[in-house]
């Protein structure tokens, strides 16, 4: 994998806008954040209009993320925010491009197909963490953004991935090595059988998701159970699964999902790990290795996942 350069004081972030608009006052709020950490920001074009649920057209959202990777003066690309509409773009894109101008790039949710993409078509290593307006520019505490520059900025890494507070459950013991990969479930379902299909053979995959009712996350861990992904992966993290209730009383909760479908997978798996919609929130690295160790109920990154 292609690891981008470490992000230091005084480097600029581009921010791109592939998927749904964000208010000017979030944008300004979130982008004086950065700022006085001592980072340089451009904001791209389309962050600043909407067309519909988008920010723009399809051929503009991908031309200016192209051009954010290509622009020699950004070092490093965070997303707007999610929402919807990344995937209409992944067809448009030059992933060549952007393997031959790796920069660290940092999105969740709806950017989850990115990080696939670029894993596969640009061997770019990449990074789930927070986002400009979704995150930075709300109550983003210290131990979210020393989470997030631990993987792409510090000097000093510390290669153990933990959550603030919450405490992680085991649900298969065991230990795993291998890539991580993933993202958002409704996300990585969308790109099977598509040319931008995720391969989890050997790899730790990360699952997150927000405001699905049980009965859908059954049925989207049930396809990607009958794709084969969860039987080839490694090992499994499951992470925030933020406001995936019951629909009726009768309905299975979410551990009874994960019980009925991950359980008898008998992979090293561990949940509750705080990253994907949530606060406190901790930032992965995908395309980097990484030994997961289910009893420990520790994460621990086996390589930096940037270059000095």
């Amino acid at each position: 994998m292609i690891k981008p350069k470490r992000l230091k004081i005084g480097d600029t972030i581009g921010i791109v806008a592939p998927a749904s608009p964000a208010s000017k006052e979030k944008i300004e709020r979130a982008c004086e954040r950065l700022s006085q950490i001592g980072f340089n920001v451009v904001v791209g074009d389309n962050c600043h209009t909407q067309y519909g649920y988008l920010t723009a057209d399809d051929k503009e959202r991908a031309q200016e993320l192209n051009s954010m990777f290509a622009n020699k003066a950004i070092d490093g690309i965070i997303c707007l925010r999610g929402g919807y509409g990344t995937p209409r773009i992944l067809d448009l894109l030059d992933y060549e491009l952007i393997r031959n101008n790796p920069k660290v790039f940092v999105g969740y949710s709806d950017i989850s197909c990115l990080h696939i993409a670029f894993n596969k078509y640009s061997n770019l290593v990449t990074f789930h963490g927070p986002m400009l307006t979704s995150d930075m520019a709300g109550d983003f505490s210290d131990f979210s953004m020393n989470s997030l520059l631990n993987s792409i900025s510090n000097e000093e890494f510390n290669p153990l991935i933990r959550n603030a507070t919450e405490e992680m459950i085991t649900i298969n013991e065991g230990i795993a090595e291998g890539e991580i990969i993933g993202g958002n479930l409704s996300l990585i379902v969308s790109t099977l059988g598509t040319p931008y299909e995720i391969d989890t053979k050997g790899k730790i995959l990360f699952i997150e998701e927000i405001g699905e009712y049980t009965y859908k996350i059954d049925r989207m861990l049930t396809q990607l159970r009958l794709a084969k992904k969860l039987e080839e992966a490694e090992g499994i993290i499951l992470g925030n699964f933020n406001k995936c209730l019951p629909e009726g009383k009768d309905d299975f909760t979410l551990e009874e999902v994960f019980d009925q479908i991950i359980r008898p997978l008998n992979k090293p798996t561990i949940y509750n790990l705080q990253a994907g919609h949530c606060e406190p929130v901790v930032t992965i690295p995908f395309g980097v290795k990484a030994k997961l160790d289910a009893h420990k109920k520790e994460l621990i990154l086996l390589e930096r996942p940037t270059l000095e």
